[in-house]
């Protein structure tokens, strides 16, 4: 690293100061309306399906937010304490039913290596050469276009995550990781009982995997777009370099504001990537302050729809294509 890129990256750390107040502020206009949403929902069943439809959504949409807030804890960077990180981030965990200490260990390997061809597969999307692709076996072949299918990844793909790996331990975790998952479990266990036994199991079972499926294929939408977009880069080891690949390799999403609030300024992917310590609510400002940032090229809602004709990275021509 030149001397340029050090301060660069000195300055840019100037913003990876969390607020207190802007934190408690963020959970306040994100964690109470979605406890308040469940409320409406459950009196509206009696009212109007359609009114319930409505509030579903809408509390998809804050359950994507509160997502974001679990994410930024596992980067340290909602609040100055660690501990305080870890209790909002856990609680937030269970709502999302995404065990903590699983999902950002992974988080944290994708971190160092998005962009590398050399170290794919953990935390990202599966994504194979064209010639790995070519040379590979039937059945792989065959997995693989099952994998990217966009009715499979995006429909099926949130339940599968959600509802079963989220739920299961695997040899090679740590024994946190375990524990953290088992905690997990027992608390959705508890609120599965306490709201089956006062609005009744099946009524509780339904609307939240409404919730929960809409929030996800949402989520999904979003993960997908950061490093799957028609000018992403990707890199072999040797060529690869954390501040190219943050600007190179990591999006700029531009969706509408009330997109952009819900999604908790995730759509500044670059700038995370560039800096994973600058809480979500000071991206923007980033964005703004830092020329840099401005000349990656943003992807739009249309935009993000050529996105899903891509399956393979090309070598050759160091771009993502078609089958």
């Amino acid at each position: 690293m030149n001397q340029s890129e050090k301060d660069f990256q000195k300055n840019l750390m100037t913003y990876s100061n969390p607020s207190l107040w802007k934190s408690i502020w963020q959970i306040s206009n994100s964690f109470i309306p979605y406890l308040g949403l469940w409320v409406l929902i459950i009196y509206s069943l009696s009212i109007s399906y359609w009114i319930t439809a409505g509030l579903i959504l809408l509390a998809a949409g804050f359950l994507v937010r509160l997502f974001i807030i679990f994410h930024d804890c596992g980067h340290g960077s909602f609040f100055k304490s660690k501990k305080a990180n870890r209790i909002v981030g856990s609680i937030f965990g269970i709502l999302a039913f995404t065990p903590y200490d699983k999902w950002h260990n992974q988080h944290m390997k994708h971190h160092a290596t998005v962009g590398n061809l050399d170290k794919r597969g953990v935390g990202d999307v599966w994504t194979m050469t064209k010639e790995e692709f070519e040379k590979s076996d039937k059945k792989t072949r065959i997995k693989y276009k099952i994998y990217r299918n966009p009715f499979i990844m995006f429909g099926l793909g949130p339940i599968a995550v959600f509802l079963v790996t989220n739920r299961f331990t695997y040899k090679w975790m740590t024994k946190k990781e375990k524990r953290n998952i088992w905690l997990t479990n027992l608390m959705l266990l508890l609120i599965f009982t306490g709201m089956g036994l006062t609005i009744g199991f099946f009524t509780f079972l339904i609307l939240q995997l409404l919730i929960l499926f809409i929030a996800g294929i949402a989520g999904f939408w979003l993960f997908y777009l950061q490093h799957q977009y028609e000018d992403v880069s990707w890199y072999r080891q040797e060529e690869w370099d954390f501040i190219t690949v943050a600007l190179e390799g990591s999006s700029y999403i531009k969706f509408p504001k009330i997109l952009q609030w819900f999604s908790g300024n995730i759509g500044f992917h670059h700038i995370h990537h560039m800096n994973a310590r600058i809480p979500n609510y000071n991206l923007q400002k980033c964005y703004k302050e830092f020329p840099i940032f401005k000349k990656i090229k943003p992807i739009t809602f249309l935009s993000s729809l050529k996105t899903l004709k891509f399956r393979l990275w090309d070598e050759d021509q160091q771009k993502l294509v078609g089958y």
